[in-house]
């Protein structure tokens, strides 16, 4: 499709030097500064004020009464609900400038809700939703959906797909699966007398590797976030022994949440699956074996480093 020049309101100022890619359409009201770059396909409604130190991508959508300031760089693809506020400067001051401002970063894919406050310098990440009114005050994981004030974790973008183990008033997943196919579920053998319980796992049996670490995570906010990161080669078993806490995996393609919230339920989490873990319960003990000793080099910490690595990998399947 070959976009027309870009369409201005005649009740909307665009300031000399202003940069506007084809196609894109700015609306009644509007202001946009001299130094402000804006992309193409992209839909400025009513109201809206653009600063100069602002970059902004192709196929954005910002709705009426939003002010983009200096120091603000969205990227495509991006929705921002009516009257969302962004900040620039963390302690103003009447007719006090900074020399240079904090970065804000609204990543590929995000959406922000209405009437959401943007704190400076934080980075929505690449499919985030951030709920409307929210107070974002720290950076947004990928494709978490973050709601309150402050904003915390409340789940993740298609992660509605909850994988539960077959149990006590449970439903058996499709052969231990769930939407992450490398992911797999298990039911560690539970014993009861009136001792007490036990739950068992073997290596071959419900442990599908030989353990060479084990480490045990506790005493965890709840709004805190762990893991956010996937491993080239280690291979992961998690069970929450104590209290509970919801797990995320994505393989690039498919993500979903796992509920752990009894110590006899295990998830393997195989190498170049990106993983989370939130919603800790004040009680909550997960413990977790690893393949191998800690490596700092087996880690992969940036999500768009993953995805390049796991596309890079089918394409090289299909070939």
């Amino acid at each position: 499709m070959t976009l027309s020049q870009p369409f201005i309101h005649p009740h909307a100022i665009v300031e000399p030097g202003a940069s506007l890619g084809p196609g894109t359409r700015v609306w009644a009201f509007v202001h946009i500064l001299p130094g402000a770059r804006i992309g193409s396909d992209c839909n400025i409604c009513d109201g809206v004020f653009i600063e100069n130190d602002v970059v902004i991508g192709d196929r954005v959508t910002i709705k009426c009464g939003v002010q983009i300031w200096d120091g603000i760089e969205i990227e495509d693809d991006v929705f921002i609900g009516p009257n969302a506020t962004f900040t620039n400067d963390p302690a103003s001051r009447s007719k006090q400038y900074l020399s240079q401002y904090p970065r804000t970063r609204v990543r590929q894919g995000a959406s922000i809700g209405a009437n959401a406050t943007i704190l400076p310098g934080v980075t929505i990440g690449r499919g985030a939703m951030v709920g409307a009114g929210a107070v974002v005050t720290h950076n947004v994981p990928p494709n978490a959906i973050v709601a309150g004030n402050p904003a915390r974790i409340q789940g993740y973008v298609t992660g509605e797909q909850r994988c539960e183990p077959i149990g006590p008033l449970r439903r058996q997943p499709d052969n231990g699966h769930c939407a992450v196919k490398a992911v797999t579920i298990v039911c560690l053998p539970t014993f009861e007398d009136m001792r007490g319980m036990l739950s068992v796992g073997e290596v071959g049996a419900q442990l599908p590797f030989q353990p060479q670490r084990c480490f045990m995570v506790y005493n965890v906010p709840s709004k805190d976030v762990r893991g956010e990161h996937a491993h080239k080669t280690l291979h992961q078993f998690l069970v929450c022994v104590h209290g509970s806490c919801m797990v995320m995996v994505d393989d690039g393609q498919d993500r979903a949440e796992i509920l752990l919230d009894r110590p006899e339920i295990g998830v393997h989490i195989p190498p170049m699956v990106w993983a989370a873990q939130y919603k800790y319960s004040p009680d909550a003990v997960l413990l977790v074996l690893a393949s191998a000793p800690y490596d700092a080099n087996d880690y992969i910490r940036d999500y768009d480093e993953f995805l390049a690595l796991v596309n890079a990998a089918r394409k090289n399947e299909a070939d």
